[in-house]
């Protein structure tokens, strides 16, 4: 079991991020971060903007003990290769340069813990979370709220 004392943010990267935060008192608030570019925005604003949504969790929840994502290996295509790449580069000069541990946990270790399964479909992803009485919007949150939980109930 993760210390109760240590806050944990979980992440799954991509143009729609899920979060899942645990504070210190073990309270968990969940939900989803756009970094899609808006009209006449460069490509590099999506980061820019991940990094300040990043500075604003960490100065709204004062500390975070440890950073949690969702590490993919494989995408279906060229665009969301080269936004997870990215967003992971800024999360992890990010973490490091704020001292705050990151790690990244396989795919279908996640999608195992929550279904049992290590090859879920997002549908059921959304329904393990569903059960553990959760109303996540999509499937990233989802996925971020199981990462969470791993971590919690193994330590992580």
């Amino acid at each position: 079991m993760a210390n109760p004392q240590t806050k944990i943010l979980a992440l799954d990267l991509g143009t729609q991020t899920g979060f899942a935060l645990q504070s210190h008192n073990g309270v968990i608030t969940s939900g989803t971060q756009s970094f899609k570019p808006q009209r006449f925005e460069g490509g590099g604003m999506r980061f820019l903007r991940f990094q300040r949504w990043l500075e604003e969790i960490k100065g709204a929840n004062q500390s975070i003990g440890e950073i949690i994502f969702e590490e993919v290996r494989s995408h279906k295509g060229v665009d969301a290769s080269h936004i997870y790449g990215g967003l992971w580069a800024i999360l992890g000069s990010w973490c490091e340069a704020n001292q705050i541990p990151f790690k990244g946990v396989p795919v279908a270790t996640i999608k195992k813990f929550a279904t049992g399964k290590g090859n879920a479909n997002k549908p059921a992803m959304i329904k393990a979370m569903v059960a553990r009485g959760y109303s996540p919007a999509d499937d990233n949150e989802a996925d971020a709220l199981a990462l969470l939980h791993w971590a919690m109930e193994t330590g992580g």
